[in-house]
């Protein structure tokens, strides 16, 4: 699925002016609040009425404002996850979840049973919504939308209403969705974190405009969208595999720039991890550094610096094909004689790559050719 947007819109102060193209996959609208991401989502769910639109989904155009095309909401074919589950609390899981397939087409596709065993709701389906957590409202607002077999589902921050634990056991269950479904997926978020986990493509929004789009794994290592992205939780991704798991609680993985050990994981060597490293949590040395309590210790290159307006220096080393970014002050970066293509030591806690930082799964991006999660 390709989707392409170009939305121009202005209510009240507030102007939106975006246009993109993105590949098949998860594509994560990120930005602070106040970015214009919802809008976006509500312009192709067809809810809103942009000024000037063109919405385009796998060669369908669903609205274009210079040829008069505009198609109503329930002939979209889009499934729309909000914050809120939003779920029918007269209705039992099972009348809710079959309320989504009436809006289904009539070829088959994939079952009830089939969904509610893919999100974990099977035990669930006699119960009414006010008897659910949060996080299992939402996967049946998720199951919901998915059997209505929409061409692309819309997610509007669906994990931001939950506390961490909950998030925590909904994440999972997305990459499973992104995995065994393939459906097309535009995902609202501004937690980078669920970023990380969860998307192939990331679109990042600021102030109703598109500062960035580009595979997730580059735009977030990126030094100079730093400050786009928030300076505290600034950080790169990885791809790594799983090598095995250790009795003293760790699992040791494969990385492009060499071996690290990340809290235990419940995969099976050879799958593929996704991990998210904060930059604030990486040390740049010049020497391999020895007597350290830290256990994660690669090699790299220093291909830029890049000063903000404040005293840090954030440090991009590639790894040998991945990059990794690390935020240190502008004293340390003059006291090591910090430069493009000077070889060094990035170190990084095992203790901080949190569980939410490391995402599983194997979907393709087909933007770079990769695997990712």
């Amino acid at each position: 699925m390709t989707l392409d947007i170009q939305i121009s819109h202005r209510v009240g102060d507030f102007s939106l002016s975006v246009a993109f193209s993105v590949p098949p996959g998860v594509t994560a609208l990120f930005g602070h609040s106040g970015a214009g991401k919802s809008t976006v989502v509500n312009s192709v769910a067809g809810l809103i009425r942009p000024a000037s639109a063109r919405i385009v989904v796998e060669g369908r155009v669903l609205e274009d404002t210079a040829q008069r095309i505009r198609l109503p909401p329930h002939e979209r074919r889009i499934g729309y996850v909000f914050q809120e589950g939003r779920l029918f609390p007269h209705m039992s899981v099972r009348q809710n979840l079959n309320y989504g397939a009436r809006f289904a087409p009539a070829d088959p596709g994939p079952s009830l049973d089939q969904i509610s065993d893919l999100l974990g709701i099977a035990p669930l389906l006699d119960r009414r919504p006010g008897d659910l957590s949060g996080g299992e409202k939402q996967r049946v607002a998720i199951g919901r939308a998915l059997l209505s077999r929409p061409a692309l589902l819309l997610m509007d921050e669906p994990l931001a209403a939950l506390d961490a634990a909950r998030k925590a056991e909904v994440l999972p269950f997305l990459a499973r969705i992104r995995d065994e479904t393939r459906t097309p997926i535009l995902y609202v978020s501004h937690a980078l974190d669920e970023v990380a986990q969860l998307a192939n493509t990331l679109v990042l929004m600021e102030a109703g405009t598109v500062r960035a789009v580009g595979p997730v794994e580059e735009v977030l290592s990126d030094p100079v969208l730093v400050p786009h992205l928030g300076v505290r939780g600034a950080g790169a991704v990885l791809t790594a595999t799983i090598i095995g798991h250790h009795e003293d609680g760790l699992t040791e993985v494969a990385c492009s720039g060499g071996r690290l050990f990340v809290p235990l994981r419940p995969e099976s060597p050879g799958h593929i991890l996704r991990l998210r490293i904060e930059a604030q949590d990486v040390i740049v040395a010049l020497d391999r550094p020895t007597g350290l309590s830290a256990l994660n210790i690669l090699k790299g290159r220093i291909l830029t610096l890049h000063e903000g307006a404040g005293p840090g220096v954030i440090v991009q080393i590639d790894l040998g094909g991945e990059r990794l970014l690390a935020r240190v002050t502008r004293r340390s970066a003059t006291a090591l004689a910090l430069r493009n293509g000077l070889s060094v030591h990035a170190v990084i806690k095992t203790v901080a790559v949190a569980p939410t930082d490391i995402g599983s799964g194997g979907a393709v991006a087909a933007s770079t050719g990769s695997t990712v999660v």
